[in-house]
């Protein structure tokens, strides 16, 4: 006992100093776990839904009429319960996570600090305010008995918080300067175009989702759409965004810009067209559960892929030179 407790003593004092006394990189470690753990839940909890345990847990905020914890129900089985209630406790590790980087944002930004970052503390702050949204929301979802509406926009939610936390991942890594183009005003707007294609092409991504089979539970409702009509639709989308996506890649590449933005453009066509063949193949197998949780995580990586391009395609200089002088170059080159 005496050695594990040894073992484990760097790692808590490691743990602790990576938000009281933190730093730029430890700030940037907080903020990727928070891109991690926020697309983690995005894809657990559609796996609840896809093995039928939406109401495993029947109440909220808890389990059972008379338990926080599952309990016996007869409605309900032992596994589902379980699923569900798996789910549920994820939310506690998305929190700590939201409370870490908090904590680490206002730590870095305290007074005297050679690297106060103070606009890191405002998109921190919308890590653990997004949790408990998350939260409250979620005992809507099961108070409606899993209302598709209720559903999309609990997975919507998720959308905004990976932005938010991929927004706070890319500040903790650059300057304070003025936002400098790396490329042509013309490729950044297209860069705007794709990000918000790719958004809307979430959205009719849960208007699929909630008209399809997989309801989590017999009770739920679905959407009243033709699901002939609104794949077609979603179709027709995932044209677009590649479309875009190509064009920006090409446009990228003819002007000469910087490598890291045609490499996170390469990747992103490369993402979108891992997607598009994960979509056929559940479409052309009737819709099997893997697929369709695989094809969750898949728009989760989509929209990372798309917020990295943006954040790419432009610079806030360094963290090793005051903002005032990080802007000289930049105001040279505009």
């Amino acid at each position: 006992m005496t050695r594990l407790v040894d073992r484990l003593r760097p790692l808590a004092i490691a743990f602790y100093r990576s938000f009281w006394f933190s730093t730029a990189a430890t700030m940037r470690r907080w903020a990727l776990a928070a891109v991690v753990v926020n697309a983690g839940i995005a894809v657990t909890g559609a796996a609840v839904r896809l093995t039928g345990s939406g109401l495993g847990c029947p109440t909220w905020p808890r389990c059972t009429p008379d338990s926080f914890v599952p309990a016996p129900h007869d409605a309900h089985s032992p596994v589902n319960m379980a699923i569900e209630f798996g789910n549920r406790l994820l939310t506690f590790l998305v929190l700590a996570v939201a409370i870490g980087c908090f904590l680490a944002a206002v730590r870095l930004a305290r007074p005297g600090s050679d690297q106060g970052r103070r606009v890191l503390v405002g998109l921190a702050t919308l890590q653990p305010l997004g949790v408990v949204a998350q939260a409250l929301w979620g005992g809507v979802v099961v108070r409606s008995v899993l209302n598709p509406v209720t559903v999309s926009v609990h997975f919507l939610l998720s959308v905004g918080m990976i932005a938010a936390a991929f927004a706070l991942f890319a500040r903790s890594g650059e300057g304070d300067a003025p936002p400098h183009r790396l490329v042509h005003r013309d490729i950044r707007t297209l860069g705007f175009f794709l990000t918000a294609a790719v958004f809307v092409l979430i959205i009719v991504g849960v208007v699929v989702t909630g008209t399809g089979p997989h309801s989590g539970d017999q009770r739920a409702s679905r959407f009243d759409f033709d699901i002939e009509s609104v794949v077609r639709l979603h179709t027709d989308v995932v044209w677009i965004v590649v479309g875009l996506t190509f064009a920006l890649l090409f446009a990228l590449h003819v002007t000469d810009s910087p490598g890291r933005a045609r490499r996170g453009a390469l990747v992103l066509l490369g993402v979108e067209l891992g997607q598009g063949v994960i979509g056929y193949v559940q479409y052309f197998l009737a819709v099997p559960a893997l697929m369709v949780g695989l094809h969750v995580l898949g728009a989760t990586l989509v929209w990372i892929a798309t917020l990295r391009v943006v954040f790419l395609m432009r610079s806030r200089g360094t963290l090793d030179a005051p903002a005032a002088e990080q802007a000289l170059p930049h105001a040279a080159n505009a």
